[in-house]
């Protein structure tokens, strides 16, 4: 499902984001993506989403090779691959709704489908009964998962998630957890960056480890 080979990413000034990593996650892996602030996390994430470019290697996904993918062809991808961001991202002068359903309406949805898939996600992060509320008026917990449930909305087959328990508490954490864990269960590929150690240790699933952008530990091999 998502092949790194040899992939490196050097930014504008000399930065190094990612330093000659490979690695394959198979379709319907949940797996975590940790190391240090700086390591490339979520540089590596962004690779995968199309919002960078490697500067060298070959990213694959869904047996698309990214490196070769023409600027006309990313929105499509990007449909292909949904994206959870710590800091939500949502628009505050959008309801719930309107916020879940964007990716549907700029697909090109009828407004009847559009509808029935919204209520149908923000049902399962159970959200159904604030539709209509605006994100500022939410809890954090909440907006993260109206993050969550925009995200999945379109059934994307990846999901990638950058830190998306850093603002929580631990219970919190755990509920958005099972959540992933739910999508998990039914075909989806997930990816989640995260700097919370002891969340890793207790759902015991395959972890990746960067440091300084190069894979050093991967518990799967």
């Amino acid at each position: 499902m998502i092949h790194f080979d040899n992939v490196s990413k050097r930014y504008p000034g000399g930065h190094q984001g990612l330093s000659d990593v490979s690695l394959h996650i198979e379709a319907g892996e949940m797996v975590f993506l940790t190391g240090h602030s700086g390591a490339g996390k979520s540089t590596l994430l962004k690779l995968i989403g199309l919002l960078e470019r490697s500067t060298r290697g070959q990213v694959r996904v869904g047996g698309r090779n990214l490196t070769r993918l023409k600027r006309r062809q990313i929105p499509y991808h990007r449909r292909e691959v949904g994206m959870i961001f710590q800091d939500h991202r949502l628009l505050y002068d959008r309801t719930v709704f309107d916020n879940v359903a964007m990716p549907l309406v700029v697909a090109g949805l009828s407004h009847g489908e559009v509808s029935r898939r919204v209520r149908a996600v923000l049902d399962k992060v159970g959200l159904l009964s604030k539709e209509k509320l605006y994100p500022i008026t939410l809890s954090g917990g909440e907006q993260q998962r109206v993050g969550i449930a925009r995200a999945v909305v379109s059934k994307p087959p990846v999901v990638l998630a950058d830190e998306p328990t850093g603002n929580l508490d631990p219970d919190l954490s755990r509920d958005i957890m099972v959540l992933f864990e739910r999508f998990n269960q039914v075909g989806v590929t997930l990816l989640i960056a995260t700097h919370d150690l002891e969340l890793i240790s207790r759902l015991k699933k395959r972890t990746l480890i960067l440091e300084q952008g190069r894979l050093v530990k991967d518990s799967g091999h």
